[in-house]
């Protein structure tokens, strides 16, 4: 070889080395997101027309513009949601069926006479559409207008208060409330509707449940939102105290909707979801959609909703210990 030549094969090696990567690194890189070949189910383990299965169909109507797929909701109640969590914990993990769930999820466990393995345990977070504040509201004749005046109404009443909620993390912060008024009676209720229906009647003195339900009532005048468990105050309603402002911080709390796959799914599928659910919460029509029921789109990673997950997992094990669920 002529000497003079070298350092221009060397060169010529390198570049047919550096072509040869890029043809063996582009397929890979060039793969497309994934994205459901069929329809994808979104099942919601509790009613219909409550606020889970409300927030979920605005978010599905994104979801499948975004994909050119049907996303059907199927609502499977019952069994506080372990019904609903048990079809997708059995399902095959290839993100078209997929789990609705809320706080409630982290206390399956903990239900009396639960058995078999902790359902968190056996899904994977794939991201949290929708954050929201529960509230606590009266029927119009029970006295006082904060959270504040209920008490002390409550601790001197004959007969005592009686409070309504229909998930287990609203019973745990009735619960802690009423380490105020020894006297109050908390009641269980298996859907929202007749909570509703008793609080309307007067029936039931008081009640903590979901802001979607309770705000077209409080709008007809026919109960009284005293407080919002949120963080701040609620935009649509701003002369609503927080928990916080009326004194009784511990009761502090925002409710997540998140979606969840089989423990199985594969990452690329997992982290396709979460990027699709974060689209869909920007879209303007779901942000306004929304809003009017007092909800703030999300829209994060797997990693920090599993995060999310953790963190409401070891507060709620805190509070049963301190209240076991009956």
């Amino acid at each position: 070889m002529n000497p003079l030549c070298a350092p221009h094969a060397a060169i010529s090696a390198l570049a047919l080395l550096a072509a040869a990567t890029l043809l063996y690194l582009t397929p890979a890189a060039a793969q497309p997101a994934w994205k459901p070949d069929r329809p994808v189910t979104l099942v919601v383990p509790y009613s219909p027309g409550g606020g889970v299965d409300t927030m979920v169909r605005h978010l599905g109507r994104e979801l499948q513009q975004k994909w050119g797929q049907n996303v059907l909701v199927e609502n499977l109640p019952g069994a506080d949601g372990l019904i609903g969590t048990r079809k997708v914990v059995d399902a095959k993990a290839d993100g078209h069926t997929l789990l609705v769930q809320i706080p409630a999820l982290t206390l399956s466990r903990h239900l009396p006479g639960f058995k078999g393995t902790d359902p968190v345990a056996q899904l994977t977070p794939i991201s949290v559409y929708a954050v929201q504040a529960g509230v606590l509201a009266t029927h119009t004749s029970v006295p006082g207008n904060t959270l504040g005046e209920l008490v002390q109404h409550c601790k001197a009443a004959a007969p005592p208060c009686s409070f309504g909620t229909t998930e287990n993390t609203a019973k745990l912060q009735l619960q802690m409330l009423a380490q105020d008024m020894p006297s109050m009676v908390v009641v269980n209720y298996k859907g929202g509707g007749q909570l509703i229906t008793d609080l309307v009647g007067g029936s039931l003195n008081a009640g903590l449940f979901g802001f979607t339900a309770a705000l077209p009532y409080h709008k007809s005048g026919r109960i009284k939102i005293l407080a919002t468990v949120g963080k701040k105050r609620s935009p649509v309603l701003p002369s609503v105290q927080t928990v916080e402002e009326a004194g009784f911080p511990q009761l502090q709390s925002e409710t997540w909707y998140g979606l969840f796959a089989p423990r199985a799914t594969p990452a690329a599928v997992v982290d396709a979801l979460a990027a699709a659910v974060r689209e869909a919460a920007r879209e303007p029509a779901f942000v306004n959609s929304i809003a009017v029921l007092g909800a703030t789109p999300v829209g994060n990673t797997s990693a920090e909703f599993a995060a999310l997950v953790r963190e409401s997992a070891e507060r709620y094990a805190d509070l049963v210990r301190r209240f076991p669920l009956q």
